[in-house]
């Protein structure tokens, strides 16, 4: 027994938390702050782990990657890889239907009812700038590199495509619009595909495609 042990006194803390009870909530909490402060491209494992005073390899333990880390910030009730994977199997020419079919069809599976909760939270809290983020940095973050070209860096052509699906999500699913909200799904896909393809790879009808703010 040491003189420390000997007369009450606890050993000095090494600066990180150990895997431990609370220890995911920290995390949660700490990436959540850094997330909304700085977002997702500038946010990293390493910084977060520094904030929740836990090693890094912590972080991709109990969240994997920053997507995953991101997304369990967010509540989503579904991984987006699964979505993700469908939209990396296709061609680009395809890019718009099958967005539209998986994104759609997500939120009319037995997920979408944690989706629509999480968006109505996310309005009412005023988490825009997550939500901008999710959609963005995360969901479409991977059809914007594969859509860019030397002249075009596609940012634009995903912040439309994301718009679109912003809106058919929430007249569909918050705000049920009909006729929308009741259209079967390979009708919502035939109407809306085309529209997302074009703002993807078509005319914009501009003649500098890539500009605008980031």
């Amino acid at each position: 027994m040491t003189a420390a042990d000997s007369d009450g006194a606890r050993p000095a803390r090494s600066g990180r938390r150990p895997g431990q009870s609370g220890t995911r909530e920290a995390i949660l909490a700490a990436a959540r702050e850094r997330f909304a402060q700085v977002g997702f491209d500038k946010t990293s494992i390493r910084a977060v782990a520094a904030d929740a005073e836990v090693d890094p390899a912590l972080v991709h333990h109990y969240f994997g990657t920053k997507q995953q880390l991101f997304a369990a910030v967010v509540e989503l009730p579904v991984d987006p890889e699964v979505v993700l994977r469908q939209v990396d199997a296709v061609p680009l020419d395809r890019l718009g239907e099958t967005i539209v079919a998986a994104v759609v069809g997500l939120w009319d599976s037995p997920a979408g009812a944690g989706a629509v909760a999480l968006v109505r939270s996310m309005v009412a809290n005023g988490d825009t700038s997550l939500a901008r983020d999710f959609l963005l940095s995360v969901v479409l973050e991977r059809v914007r590199q594969r859509i860019a070209t030397d002249t075009d860096d596609g940012r634009l052509r995903v912040a439309l495509a994301a718009s679109q699906m912003a809106g058919l999500v929430i007249s569909r699913k918050i705000l049920d619009l009909r006729p929308v909200s009741g259209l079967p799904l390979p009708q919502i896909v035939a109407a809306v595909g085309p529209t997302v393809q074009r703002y993807l790879t078509g005319d914009l009808g501009q003649d500098s495609p890539g500009a605008g703010e980031p």
